[in-house]
């Protein structure tokens, strides 16, 4: 049954496809990453903004692939071959390791290795790597050679996918007119829309009180005072 009041259950974050709201802020990429036999050299780079949604589609990718999956930071020489090994590879946040020599050193040749066998690759970053800072110069032309998938700035209807789903995976049930005043009252993120679910969350617990427009003009109030 879904939370109302200061049951302090788990977050669920449900990732599957039926999961994923599709609009036209996120349709391109996710028709990209349905086609990855349309991609360029056997490899793509999934890039938006933080909570836009990258790990989601990458999630969706893996399944319907049966794909390795891999945080950058985790990346090592030691674990390049098993990698390389598989047909389909997700590299999750390679923007976060720029500047890591054992990273970078391990993210091209896990590049060279798996495209060399056949494999495919998915990278996901929160920004263009031109901006990554990367020092190592060949895996720095492999990277800004990737074809890109973008997810851009969400719309209305993207951003109330969003909060619905940020809801549902703290099990929050919220009247239906709170959705659309958050939407008029934040900055028009995905972070800003994690943060103050987040934080409603948190208020609705300490307090012992639901959470709706009352509560969420409260904590916005405070935000702005």
């Amino acid at each position: 049954m879904p939370r109302q009041l200061t049951l302090d259950l788990p977050v669920r974050t449900t990732l599957g496809r039926d999961d994923f709201f599709v609009s036209p802020a996120n349709a391109l990429a996710l028709a990209m990453l349905d086609a990855p036999e349309n991609w360029p050299q056997n490899k793509l780079l999934l890039i938006g903004p933080e909570g836009a949604g990258k790990s989601h589609l990458a999630a969706v990718w893996v399944a319907d692939r049966r794909a390795a999956s891999l945080a950058a930071p985790d990346l090592t020489v030691d674990n390049v071959p098993d990698l390389a090994a598989r047909s389909a590879v997700l590299i999750e946040d390679a923007d976060r390791i720029a500047g890591q020599a054992a990273q970078e050193a391990a993210l091209f040749h896990l590049h060279n290795l798996l495209l060399a066998s056949g494999g495919r690759l998915l990278i996901t970053s929160r920004k263009k790597p031109n901006l990554w800072g990367v020092t190592l110069p060949d895996l720095k032309s492999r990277i800004e050679a990737t074809a890109v998938a973008r997810i851009e700035a969400p719309d209305d209807a993207l951003l109330s996918a969003v909060f619905l789903k940020l809801f549902a995976d703290r099990q929050l049930q919220v009247p239906p007119t709170l959705i659309p005043y958050l939407i008029s009252r934040i900055d028009r993120s995905f972070a800003a829309a994690r943060a103050l679910v987040t934080h409603l969350d948190a208020r609705a617990l300490s307090l012992g009180r639901p959470v709706n427009r009352t509560l969420a003009a409260e904590l916005l109030d405070s935000w702005h005072a």
